[in-house]
């Protein structure tokens, strides 16, 4: 059975980038648009809670 968990995603400019982070688990990523500091800290969250 597949569990499903909420976290918080705070993404902030920095830089020429951005910086996505969550707090909970206290994990951050970096990408040159919002879309893809976003998709790396998806991909950080399912490597580290695996």
């Amino acid at each position: 059975m597949k569990q499903t968990k909420q976290l918080t995603s705070i993404i902030e400019r920095e830089g020429d980038g951005y910086v996505s982070l969550c707090p909970e688990l206290d994990i951050s990523t970096q990408g040159d648009t919002i879309e893809e500091a976003r998709n790396n800290l998806i991909e950080a969250l399912q490597l580290f809670l695996k």
